[in-house]
């Protein structure tokens, strides 16, 4: 099994979903990294901010980023090699890496979240954020 690393820009948290306006792909891929780890699939992100010496240690990270500056982040790695900078994977891009079908994720079709479906898209007096709808981490919906 495939093992993938992502290596973020600075963000004020570990996923970045926090603050006023949520970002719909840092939403997109915590969902979709929340699914993949709940099936025992192994994947890390790191952030610049609150683990900068895991981007020193990786040296391929490391020439990388002195190359082409933080621009070239998120840095996407499977199996120590470089695949993708610039951008997170796209889910079907996800399911290829893994060897999964569309339905292994339980999503409708690669590349969505169905915010319509989450409890917290909605105004509600809930204290459940949106990222803890969507991944269902406070069994929110």
């Amino acid at each position: 099994m495939n093992k993938m690393k992502i290596y973020e820009q600075a963000m004020c948290c570990e996923t970045g979903l926090c603050g006023v306006g949520v970002n719909q792909e840092l939403l997109r891929i915590s969902t979709l990294i929340n699914t993949l780890k709940n099936k025992g699939i192994e994947i890390q992100r790191f952030n610049l901010n609150s683990a900068p010496n895991e981007f020193v240690t990786n040296q391929k990270v490391n020439n990388a980023i002195m190359e082409k500056g933080i621009e070239c982040l998120p840095i996407v790695v499977v199996d120590d090699e470089i695949i993708i900078t610039g951008r997170y994977p796209s889910n079907e891009e996800v399911l290829e890496i893994f060897s999964l079908k569309e339905i292994d994720l339980n999503m409708k079709k690669p590349g969505s979240i169905n915010l319509e479906s989450c409890c917290c898209a909605e105004e509600s007096e809930s204290s459940c954020s949106l990222d803890d709808c969507c991944s269902n981490t406070k069994n929110c919906c």
